[in-house]
């Protein structure tokens, strides 16, 4: 009885953490698939760990999924290597990006608007990436970093500090990092449109919310805007519940990456008003997805 109830409390684990486990290691590895192994591997221990012994099982999937992380970043070359494995299939960026009926009002991805944040954790240290991440995006505190990185507090606020003044210094790079409480919205939104959660989501939208869908030139009609929090909150859990969604700014603007079965289906851009979602920007267009898909190949 004891064995059954831990795996129920591990699978009930699961289900409420693995969204926001999956989100914080994209963010340090940058391919989904590496970040869903890593989670995935976390779960694996936490079954095998002696239950007595985790307190805060969210605190310890945190501190284990980031020490994972750590490690695997430390690896890179051999990911590396992969990656430019001639014999492995690759998006690339469309050399022309698809006109835009109104540049004003509409998203789209071009030269301009990159993963640029992403790209520039490349260039930290492995534990500068891992306590830039866990601390300025996702506000851990210095402590628990402390423990995951196996350094004292001092030289965790060095690191991120350090890690600061390396992005800063980067002028040519654009890059943005959400403010916090942007963050948390979108940390919210993953984890309800993931579980299929509706009334998760109408906490996140304003009543008033809209949502568009771009599935690029050569599509037919295109789909009509959705008015009103409920409408725009069914549509997304009709098309998003069960997939792999992971946050990361594009254009100034917080935004979800949509992945089903590792491949890249969808990018959700927000347009915020408060702490509240007002618009939902849905971009399907293949050619803009091969465009985000070709930047993800890059990170290494």
């Amino acid at each position: 009885m004891d064995m059954e109830r831990d795996e129920a409390k591990i699978s009930q684990a699961y289900h409420d953490h693995r969204p926001y486990l999956v989100d914080l290691a994209f963010r340090m590895l940058g391919d989904i698939g590496a970040a869903e192994d890593v989670v995935q591997d976390a779960f694996a221990r936490l079954l095998r760990a002696d239950s007595g012994q985790v307190e805060d099982e969210r605190g310890w999937l945190i501190v284990v999924t980031s020490r994972l992380c750590l490690d695997q970043i430390r690896s890179a070359r051999s990911r590396r290597e992969r990656a430019h494995d001639a014999g492995e299939i690759e998006f690339e960026a469309p050399v022309t990006q698809p006109p835009l009926a109104d540049p004003a009002d509409r998203v789209t991805f071009d030269d301009e608007v990159r993963l640029a944040l992403l790209v520039m954790l490349q260039r930290l240290t492995p534990a500068e990436r891992v306590v830039f991440v866990l601390h300025d995006i996702f506000q851990t505190p210095f402590g628990t970093i402390a423990r995951t990185v196996g350094r004292t507090v001092p030289s965790c606020r060095q690191l991120a500090r350090r890690a600061r003044q390396k992005m800063a210094g980067a002028e040519q790079v654009r890059f943005d990092i959400p403010p916090a409480e942007h963050h948390q919205v979108t940390e919210k939104f993953i984890a309800a449109c993931g579980n299929g959660d509706l009334d998760g989501l109408l906490e996140v939208l304003a009543p008033d919310a809209w949502g568009e869908v771009d599935l690029g030139p050569g599509v037919g009609r295109v789909p009509p805007v959705v008015i009103g929090a409920e409408r725009v909150a069914r549509n997304l859990l009709r098309f998003w519940q069960g997939a792999t969604l992971v946050s990361q700014p594009v254009g100034g603007k917080p935004a979800v990456l949509g992945f089903f079965d590792r491949e890249l289906a969808g990018v959700l851009v927000f347009t915020m008003r408060g702490d509240l979602i007002e618009a939902v920007h849905a971009i399907g267009d293949p050619r803009q997805l091969a465009f985000i898909s070709g930047q993800l190949a890059d990170i290494d």
